[in-house]
Parts: C-alpha cells; sequence; structure tokens
C-alpha cells in the first residue's frame, strides 16, 4: 500500500508527439543546467585529436577535443560540444568527466567504457534517450582513432 504522504513527482518531460512523460535525475538536470568541460574557443584550443558523431534521426551532434599525453596515453583534457537534447548534454558532460578523472583514463581504457556506465554515473536515462550516451563514445572512439593515426605516421 503506497503512503498517503509519498508525493508524486511531476513528469520533467512529456513528449509531444507520443504523449509519453519521464523523469530527469538531479545528476542530469545538473549536469544539462552546468555542463562540464564544454569548449568554447575552438579557434585557439590546441588539442591533439577530434571526433564527431551524430544521429540524423534525432539530430544530435557531437564533437569531442582531446589533449593526450603522449607517454603515458592518458586523457588529459576533454572537451566537447554537443547539438541536442538535455540527456545528449549531460552524457556527454559527464563523459569528458569520467574520462580526465583521478588524473586522466589511459586511451585502451576508454575504448571500453560503455554506454552503460555513462547512464549509471547519470543516475539513469529514460529509455527513449539510451542513445544519447553512445553519441558521444563515437565521438571518442573517433578522436581516438584520429591520434593512433598520427602517432602512426
Amino acid at each position: 500500500m503506497k503512503n498517503k504522504k509519498q508525493k508524486i513527482k511531476k513528469a520533467d518531460v512529456v513528449d509531444r508527439n507520443t504523449d509519453k512523460k519521464w523523469l530527469y535525475s538531479e545528476i542530469v538536470k545538473d549536469h544539462f543546467l552546468n555542463p562540464r568541460n564544454v569548449l568554447t574557443d575552438e579557434i585557439n584550443y590546441k588539442f591533439d585529436a577530434k571526433g564527431t558523431s551524430g544521429n540524423p534521426i534525432c539530430g544530435d551532434v557531437m564533437t569531442v577535443w582531446l589533449k593526450i599525453d603522449p607517454k603515458t596515453e592518458r586523457i588529459k583534457e576533454c572537451k566537447w560540444r554537443t547539438y541536442g537534447c538535455a540527456s545528449a548534454i549531460a552524457s556527454t558532460s559527464m563523459m569528458s568527466e569520467v574520462l580526465t578523472e583521478k588524473g586522466g583514463m589511459t586511451i585502451d581504457k576508454a575504448l571500453e567504457l560503455t554506454p552503460q556506465e555513462i547512464v549509471k554515473r547519470l543516475a539513469g536515462l529514460p529509455p527513449l534517450k539510451f542513445h544519447c550516451s553512445i553519441l558521444g563514445l563515437d565521438a571518442l572512439k573517433q578522436a581516438i582513432n584520429e591520434f593512433r593515426s598520427k602517432r602512426k605516421k
């Protein structure tokens, strides 16, 4: 039996096409309203690698810029810019934090990062928005591949 004093949370978003409703976690809201590591000046930013991915169906596009220590292959900086919804912005923001915390993740470890890990750190995403956690990782993989191909030359 439900407690009568239990608060019923109002949906954060109602899809106007399907009428589906969902709630965003406080972490998602925080990363959407206060995104971390956003690149504001691409022209003057010195980076080692760049990758872009997008979803033509929803229109989200993510670009990731990386600074990587060439000796340790640790990601020292992960800057990004996302054109998309709250879930896309929050997912990319969280990914940038995960990659750079504790001295930076190695690029090998970064390639093993999963969308589920990003979603877990965000305390969940609505099922219809899970794809947003994949797009940033796709851009990350492109950037790492670019870094590696430059090093081979």
